[in-house]
């Protein structure tokens, strides 16, 4: 037996997050930390709905957070730099009727300058110490929002992401697809072009796939839509979607590819937005899913529900967490259950 990294729509144990900490998530005045903290809280509530959640906190903030969240949320103290569990957690598989976690390697994806990571490496083997399961090392640059399974061996990933010379300067797609083989029993890699625009400024990602891509089922992708051609994603998404149609799943299925409409806000103070409807997170029995007050919130949220069926649909107003630079899905990293 190998690892394997079940779907997000497999039973899940626990949903686990870190709560908005020092530097740039809390922002400069009260008013922005109260904001990012209220947006992350009503993430974990969402959550709660459906099943535990474990939310990490600095020791500096343990007074804080318990004032944003109800006694229900159970919480866990490590130092952080940031709140962003997807990628700085681990990346739970399981191994031969064993739950196990991979620790990547992080680096403030990919060396950013603006970017502190000391205490945020350390958190994906902390998460594992705490969930009492064993840790697979890995000596890739990766992040959990950077890769989409199907927990079939299908797996999602972006050129300018695992092959980012911030990253793994001297890596290949040969190297990065034998690494997901061995712990996330990823056997298939679809490699995307690129992201989103807005991700691959600055202060991006350089290409999670996360905000542009989703299986929702075996064979069936959910894939953003940018409608609007004055938006630079119109054609980015044109791009990638011409890459997809060109592969398969592992299982040799062409992608039914169902569209998501990107909101139709198309900028803020800073340029294009990134606002995506792809950076939801599965539940058991729901999904937490983002809404923008914006024309196409319900569309998406109808899409959302027929892609996976007998789940709820719950909305949350993600544009603080995307002022910040991410999303649901980004703040929150599921721990599957053993009993799929």
């Amino acid at each position: 037996m190998s690892p394997r990294m079940p779907s997000e729509t497999a039973q899940q144990d626990r949903i686990w997050m870190a709560f908005p900490s020092e530097g740039y998530t809390l922002g400069e005045t009260a008013a922005d930390a109260d904001e990012a903290r209220l947006t992350w809280s009503a993430v974990a509530h969402a959550a709660l709905e459906f099943e535990p959640v474990t939310m990490v906190v600095d020791p500096v903030d343990a007074e804080i957070a318990r004032r944003y969240l109800s006694a229900e949320i159970e919480i866990v103290h490590t130092p952080l730099d940031d709140a962003w569990m997807r990628d700085i957690g681990p990346t739970f598989v399981v191994d031969d009727g064993v739950l196990a976690g991979v620790n990547w390697v992080f680096n403030g994806w990919g060396a950013q300058e603006w970017a502190t990571w000391d205490k945020d490496a350390k958190v994906a083997s902390y998460v594992l110490q705490e969930a009492g399961v064993p840790c697979i090392d890995s000596p890739i640059v990766n992040e959990g929002g950077g890769i989409h399974v199907d927990g079939e061996g299908t797996v999602l990933v972006t050129e300018t992401v695992q092959l980012d010379p911030g990253r793994n300067p001297d890596a290949t797609k040969e190297d990065i697809e034998a690494e997901l083989a061995r712990t996330i029993g990823a056997t298939h890699a679809v490699w995307l072009p690129r992201g989103l625009t807005r991700d691959s400024e600055r202060f991006g990602t350089r290409g999670h796939v996360d905000i542009v891509a989703a299986i929702s089922a075996p064979g069936v992708l959910l894939l953003h839509d940018q409608r609007d051609p004055a938006h630079p994603d119109h054609a980015v998404m044109q791009e990638i979607e011409r890459a997809l149609r060109e592969t398969t799943d592992a299982a040799g299925r062409s992608w039914d590819i169902r569209k998501v409409p990107a909101p139709a806000v198309l900028t803020d103070d800073e340029g294009p937005v990134d606002y995506s409807y792809l950076n939801h997170l599965v539940v058991n029995g729901g999904v937490i899913a983002c809404s923008f007050g914006d024309p196409h919130d319900d569309e998406a949220a109808a899409l959302l529900a027929d892609a996976y069926p007998g789940r709820r649909v719950v909305t949350v107003d993600a544009r603080p967490l995307f002022a910040r630079g991410g999303g649901i899905h980004c703040i929150t990293q599921q721990q599957p259950s053993l009993a799929e």
